[in-house]
């Protein structure tokens, strides 16, 4: 047997190579198409962009022609520099600076001389382009905005880099990929498939027609068509009251889970990163690191949220079985929780009980139920793991999973995160009790604030917010149709939004009242600090506001944050009821809000962050890029708390 085996290997290995040869010399001609560079021209046809709508079927981008031109650095021959650069509009130097960078890609490959062409220019290079041997033009489609606004959802189209060239073989040099919002969330059902040519050339470099009658040709398939959840009128809408402000606004049908509106303030018009302008222009984008139009703050900048986190503190005290509607605290205007320790209070004071610590938005009444949720538990650790576990239900605290490609967690701390600030044990409630009102160590997008008012709005359940509606010819991702149910038993929510009805009949955003629109709203002021020559710097409030509507059969939900805006009820809340009473009633009737808000502007407070000394500016921009930065927040020293004074609303 043994003497068979070796032979019989030895035959066996050789007929599979034998095979295997035969198959790739006489039947498979793709390796021979691959070793016919020199003789066989490659060319792309690239296919248009699928098309973008909003949720109603308006058209916000299309596509428009435009020419590429390309080289073969091989095949120049006797070219008129010269001529050829006057014709480009173009200095020898560039010339020379892309002939060299096309020969490190690949001298006998084609790769892009000069990008977007518009019909003009092109039309002139065109009646000339047999003169110049090497060169040829190459037709793609770019993005024409049918609007001006909704940038940092559109995203842009720039040219592939190496790396990906590289990762990717589908992308060639030159070719186009979406990048940020859904341009890149979407780019392998907007791009379609390219199609690709294989033109014979003969012995003296001319075309002599398709390599094997076009076998191996393909068409170009143009793109699927996608409708986004958007709403474009509540969108541009969005935007136009956030001229002179910078911040975010973010709206969700609470039902499906649909963005409606992601609006960033101060933003840019699409259009100017399109064409032969667009490096120029995203570099001075890029740069400008004080108002930051490239930063989507709708789902990236992180805030403490403010009084709007007092619902999920009542909510979690009702569930733990803590309070009830009954349970009544005694407001001094402040909160004394401990010795020397005192939280202040704007509320009317007197025995509140939760109806009216909602409308009035008591601190005294919501730190109470904080500390008891904490001390009903024989461990501080094990409390606000529980705590923070029922808050986490609501998707706060960890990326959401919406198809766009940037966001940011924000933070809900547990016991690891009191951990890590005392290593050394001994903290209690009170060290903690700032969370309550959304201030210590909760840190939320207005994304994630825009989902908890749509959990609240539904009582208890949410979907993933998506910005998705329908893509031509095919399901969207399952995930977006999947119920997430929150820790909070249904039957606690009543309360809680009876308390937000009254908010706008008795309360704190009584003046933001739309006639005839059941409102359920909060309003919430954030800290704004910033370290200054080395000393903690308290800057004018952020002003925040988060709403639902109506009462009844909710069809929005809404957060608004203005930087710098000051209290909840000054900017941030008119804002919310103007974008609902727009979205629901395609009309505003409180035109007192919107003339205000319109001529309102914060370009002051702004200037003065500008007036800084560049050494100031630095430091407060470090600040800032820590704050925002996907980690968890650093450590705070043990006497933060003692020292919050905050009033919140």
């Amino acid at each position: 047997m043994r003497k068979v085996l070796l032979p019989t290997l030895i035959i066996v290995a050789a007929s599979l190579l034998v095979i295997r040869i035969f198959y790739l010399q006489i039947i498979d001609d793709s390796f021979k198409l691959k070793s016919d560079n020199n003789a066989i021209k490659i060319k792309y046809d690239y296919p248009e962009r699928g098309y973008i709508y909003d949720r109603n079927g308006k058209l916000l981008v299309s596509n428009q022609a435009s020419y590429d031109i390309m080289v073969i650095p091989r095949e120049i021959k006797n070219l008129d520099t010269i001529e050829f650069c006057e014709l480009l509009n173009i200095t020898k130097e560039d010339f020379i600076k892309k002939i060299e960078k096309a020969k490190v890609y690949s001298p006998r490959l084609p790769s892009v001389f000069l990008t977007q062409l518009n019909k003009i220019e092109f039309a002139a290079f065109q009646e000339k382009i047999r003169k110049f041997e090497g060169f040829y033009f190459q037709k793609r489609s770019l993005r024409d905005y049918e609007v001006n606004f909704g940038a940092n959802i559109f995203g842009f189209i720039t040219q592939v880099n190496e790396n990906l060239i590289a990762k990717n073989p589908y992308y060639n040099s030159g070719d186009l990929i979406g990048k940020q919002g859904v341009e890149e969330s979407y780019e392998e059902i907007l791009r379609g498939i390219k199609g690709v040519k294989y033109i014979q050339k003969d012995k003296y470099n001319r075309e002599i027609g398709s390599f094997k009658d076009g076998k191996y040709d393909t068409i170009a398939v143009q793109g699927e068509d996608i409708n986004l959840s958007i709403d474009a009128e509540i969108q541009k809408y969005g935007e136009e009251l956030m001229i002179n402000k910078r911040g975010g606004i973010v709206a969700i049908e609470p039902k499906t889970g649909e963005i409606l509106a992601l609006v960033t303030a101060p933003s840019y018009d699409p259009a100017i990163l399109v064409g032969r302008q667009r490096s120029k222009n995203y570099t001075q984008l890029y740069k400008d690191s004080i108002a930051k139009p490239l930063y989507d703050r709708g789902l990236l900048a992180e805030y403490p949220p403010g009084s709007p986190f007092k619902i999920m503190t009542g909510l979690v005290a009702l569930q733990e079985g803590v309070i009830n509607e009954q349970t009544s605290v005694a407001c001094h205007h402040g909160f004394s929780y401990a010795r020397g320790r005192f939280m202040r209070c704007h509320c009317h004071g007197g025995m509140l009980q939760l109806h009216r610590g909602i409308y009035e938005s008591c601190n005294a009444f919501f730190g109470t139920a904080y500390m008891k949720t904490i001390n009903k538990y024989v461990k501080p650790a094990s409390a606000v793991d529980v705590w923070s576990k029922h808050v986490k239900s609501f998707g706060l605290g960890q990326f959401m999973g919406y198809d766009l490609p940037t966001g940011r967690k924000g933070n809900i701390p547990d016991s690891k995160t009191y951990k890590r600030i005392y290593p050394n044990g001994g903290w209690r409630s009170t060290a903690i009790v700032s969370n309550a009102i959304g201030q210590g160590e909760v840190l939320m997008t207005p994304i994630q604030l825009a989902n908890m008012m749509a959990t609240i709005a539904n009582r208890g359940y949410y979907y993933t917010p998506h910005i998705i509606k329908k893509i031509e010819g095919k399901p969207i991702d399952k995930k977006f149709t999947t119920k997430h149910v929150t820790t909070i038993d249904r039957k606690y929510f009543s309360p809680i939004i009876d308390g937000l009805f009254d908010v706008y009949n008795l309360g704190t955003a009584y003046h933001l009242k739309v006639e005839g629109i059941d409102i359920c709203g909060k309003t919430g002021t954030a800290e704004n600090f910033a370290k200054i020559g080395g000393k903690r710097t308290q800057l004018e409030d952020h002003s925040i506001f988060v709403a639902f509507a109506p009462k009844n059969n909710p069809k929005i939900a809404i957060a608004v944050m203005v930087e710098n805006g000051g209290f909840g009820a000054t900017i941030a809340g008119p804002i919310a009821s103007l974008m609902i009473e727009k979205y629901l009633r395609k009309k505003i009737t409180r035109t007192d809000l919107e003339t205000r808000i319109l001529n309102k502007s914060l370009q002051g407070q702004y200037a003065k962050l500008g007036g800084l000394s560049e050494s100031v500016k630095s430091e407060m921009r470090k600040q800032d890029s820590i704050l925002q930065s996907k980690i968890t927040p650093p450590k705070i020293k043990k006497d933060t708390i003692k020292s919050n004074n905050k009033v919140t609303h």
